[in-house]
């Protein structure tokens, strides 16, 4: 294991943010968008050029991924207190932590490699080493593989405190319906962490596999259902957005389409029972971002100018955050709520160097976890975003610089779109799995 201090000009935000009880915090953010601004911190990788916070549970951990020194190999990474932890591997080249794992247990959940090849050359973690990928939790320091259903591959995704992990694994059925290069079926799964069982998520009927990539505090889990292929390589795949209302009991709901086949997938279920996602429109040539809520399906929509979109995660005040795109997937930041959709670029000081790209979490404070791009060094390391607001219990410490680099208290402010560099284009599309569609429209201009 490696840790290293993270360089951090705000401990004292972090420090109160911490500390700060969530009621008084949703409280302060309320409904008032007009107000919002954030200060933004870049959180210190292990030595690559690329990291990314893909989860923020209410203590202020954040976890995801960081490339190492020459770009070489990723692993999952928790940036907690101050201090960046390497997590390691299971022996293998790569580990990442993909999704929002929201738990308060202490215990980091995703996928590592093992030393042994894959005999199936599957990528099933698309790392392109060509090792087996197993779910593992790590907690206090040591990282362990959690049980498939017989096959080589799996990926935990999430856990809720009532130690219910879920995630997908793969079986020993050997599917010639499969997309090449994966071979066998894999399920979703439920791992109850007291007695070390796993269990299978059905599939939607008519569909061939599925993935759980979410769960809340009432063990409700949300994924999507659909057709044998790499499940970390395209939202394609996914042909229905599903929730599991009751976990392993049989019971599968659709939560709808926008009008197209593919690329419908659940990424987060908050513990209203709001669910975010993506759902493609009809022909397939694109996918907006979701909100399902008893039964309504809501388009996001994007922001002004583009033509794609994606949620990837919701807090308990109803806070969304995503990522927009234009055709040619110069992506960036949004947070929406109150029916708005904002970029988040335009609610942080205008002196900020870094472009916010790629959020992927936001816990209950509205504190918001991603990957950002630096035009200056051309790197694209991990943010953490920390709301500020005239009621926030930190105002005074962080309001004074966002708030006139913004031009008043928190009033947006058009930032011009950046053009993104083809490498970083091309990193999420293999990260944020933008399909076939978007795979064509990584260009170099």
């Amino acid at each position: 294991m490696k840790s290293r201090i993270l360089t951090c000009t705000m401990a004292t935000i972090v420090f109160a943010l911490a500390t700060a009880p969530t009621r008084l915090l949703g409280q302060a953010i309320g409904n008032d968008s007009k107000h919002l601004h954030y200060s933004v911190q870049v959180l210190e990788g292990i030595g690559g050029t690329a990291s990314r916070a893909n989860s923020i549970n209410d203590q202020g951990w954040v976890t995801g991924w960081s490339e190492l020194y020459g770009d070489t190999a990723q692993h999952a990474t928790l940036w907690r207190n101050g201090v960046l932890t390497d997590l390691g591997t299971l022996g293998g080249l790569n580990s990442q932590v993909e999704f929002p794992d929201k738990n308060k247990r202490g215990i980091v959940l995703g996928g590592a490699e093992i030393s042994a090849s894959d005999p199936f050359a599957e990528n099933f973690c698309n790392f392109g080493s060509n090792l087996i990928c197993l779910p593992f939790m790590w907690r206090n320091g040591v990282m362990t593989p959690l049980p498939t259903l017989g096959g080589n591959n799996g990926y935990a995704t999430d856990l809720n405190d009532r130690g219910q992990a879920v995630g997908f694994a793969e079986t020993a059925t050997n599917d010639p319906n499969c997309i090449t290069p994966q071979v066998f079926d894999f399920e979703a799964v439920m791992w109850e962490l007291k007695s070390g069982e796993v269990q299978e998520l059905p599939h939607f009927p008519g569909d061939r596999i599925a993935a759980a990539l979410a769960i809340n505090e009432k063990g409700q889990a949300v994924g999507g259902s659909g057709v044998c292929e790499s499940p970390l390589a395209s939202f394609n795949a996914s042909l229905h957005a599903v929730l599991w209302p009751h976990g392993p009991n049989g019971e599968v709901i659709d939560l709808g389409t926008f009008g197209g086949v593919m690329s419908n997938l659940a990424f987060y279920i908050n513990s209203k029972g709001q669910v975010v996602g993506i759902s493609d429109l009809p022909g397939d040539a694109t996918g907006h971002a979701f909100l399902w809520e008893n039964g309504v399906l809501t388009d996001l929509g994007t922001l002004p100018g583009d033509f794609y979109s994606v949620a990837y995660g919701i807090n308990d005040n109803s806070q969304v955050v995503g990522q927009s795109c234009d055709v040619n997937f110069n992506c960036r930041a949004f947070l929406w709520q109150d029916g708005v959709m904002m970029d988040l670029n335009s609610l942080i000081p205008a002196s900020s160097g870094l472009y916010l790209v790629d959020p992927a979490d936001i816990n209950s404070r509205g504190e918001i976890a991603g990957q950002g791009y630096d035009p200056v060094t051309g790197n694209s390391p991990a943010f953490l975003a920390l709301p500020c607001h005239e009621k926030h219990p930190v105002a005074e410490d962080c309001g004074t610089e966002a708030a006139a680099a913004t031009r008043g208290l928190g009033e947006s402010y058009e930032r011009p779109k950046v053009i993104l560099p083809p490498k970083l284009r091309e990193q999420l599309h293999q990260h944020r799995r933008f399909g076939a569609f978007g795979a064509t429209r990584v260009r170099s201009q």
